[in-house]
C-alpha cells in the first residue's frame, strides 16, 4: 500500500541506534511519502527541530511552503530589497510564504488572489498592494501601482494564462519564478522576454537541496531563524482528524484553504 504525506511533525517516541536524537525531541520530518500515518520511520537526516514558536499543525505544514519560497525569492530570484514582488495565488500555501518572505527581504510585495478573504489573510502576512483577479486585470493593476514600471519578481504557482499575461507586466531584468502551474502549462512569449531582459527560472526547492546539500542546509537554518524569532508562521486554516484525509484533499481542490490544511491524529 501507499501512503501519502511529505510533512509531518511530532515526537521522537523509539530510537534504533541513531545519534543526535533522544526520545521526547519535538521535530519535523521531511518525507517523500509516509506522512499521513501515527507513526513513521525514519533517518536523523530527515529530522528538523520543531520551532518553540509552533504546534504541531504548524510545523508539519512549514518547510514545503516555505522552503519553496526561500528556494525561489533567494537563491533563484536573487529578490533585492526596494525590489518589486508579484505573487501569484497568494492566498495558498506557497503562496503566502513568499509573501512573508518577501517582506522580510524587504521587497514591495504586491498579493493577488481569487478571494478578499485570502487577500486580507496575505495583508496580514506583508502585502503591501492587494489584487482580485475578478476586480481588474491583474496585469493593469501592476502597471497602475508601479507608475508603469511593472514587477521585478514574479511568483506563480498557478501558470497557464496568468504566467503569459505576467510577462506583459515586468520590469527591465525581472526573474519570473516558475514555481507550478495549477492552472495549466504556461507559454512564455520570448520576443516579450527579450525585449526586457528577462529571466524565467524554474524553481524545484527539494531537488536542488538533494543536488546540493549545502543550500537546503542554509535555507532550513534562516527558516528556523526566522521562525524562532517570530516573523513566519503557516497559516493553517484548516485541522482535521487524520481518518477525513480526503475532505481535507478536497479543501484544497476546492480551493476553499488559506494557506495550509492539516491532519491531526
Amino acid at each position: 500500500p501507499f501512503t501519502p504525506g511529505m510533512e509531518a511533525a511530532g515526537d521522537v517516541v523509539e530510537l534504533n541506534g541513531a545519534d543526535g536524537v533522544a526520545v521526547g525531541d519535538r521535530v519535523i520530518v521531511k518525507l517523500r511519502h509516509g506522512g499521513y500515518s501515527d507513526e513513521a520511520m525514519v533517518t536523523p537526516s530527515q529530522l528538523t527541530p520543531l520551532p518553540s514558536t509552533f504546534d504541531y499543525a504548524e510545523g508539519a505544514t512549514f518547510l514545503a511552503a516555505h522552503g519553496t519560497g526561500y528556494h525561489g525569492l533567494v537563491d533563484r530570484g536573487q529578490l533585492q530589497p526596494g525590489e518589486v514582488l508579484l505573487v501569484h495565488g497568494a492566498g495558498g500555501g506557497v503562496g503566502l510564504a513568499a509573501v512573508e518572505i518577501g517582506k522580510l527581504l524587504g521587497a514591495t510585495v504586491i498579493a493577488a488572489a481569487s478571494s478578499e478573504e485570502k487577500l486580507e489573510v496575505a495583508r496580514a502576512r506583508g502585502a503591501e498592494h492587494l489584487v482580485l483577479y475578478s476586480r481588474e486585470p491583474f496585469r493593469d493593476a501592476v502597471k497602475r501601482i508601479t507608475d508603469g514600471r511593472g514587477a521585478d519578481v514574479v511568483y506563480d504557482p498557478v501558470g497557464g494564462p496568468i504566467f503569459e499575461d505576467s510577462v506583459r507586466c515586468i520590469a527591465w531584468g525581472a526573474r519570473l519564478l516558475v514555481i507550478g502551474f495549477t492552472g495549466g502549462i504556461g507559454l512564455a512569449r520570448t520576443n516579450l522576454l527579450l525585449i526586457k531582459g528577462a529571466s524565467v527560472l524554474g524553481v524545484r526547492a527539494g531537488e536542488a537541496a538533494r543536488k546540493n546539500p549545502a543550500i537546503g542546509e542554509t535555507r532550513i537554518r534562516k527558516l528556523l531563524e526566522w521562525a524562532e524569532q517570530g516573523k513566519i508562521r503557516p497559516n493553517v486554516s484548516h485541522r482535521l482528524p487524520l481518518e477525513e484525509y480526503a475532505a481535507a484533499m478536497q479543501l484544497l481542490i476546492d480551493r476553499k484553504a488559506i494557506g495550509r490544511v492539516a491532519l491531526i491524529p
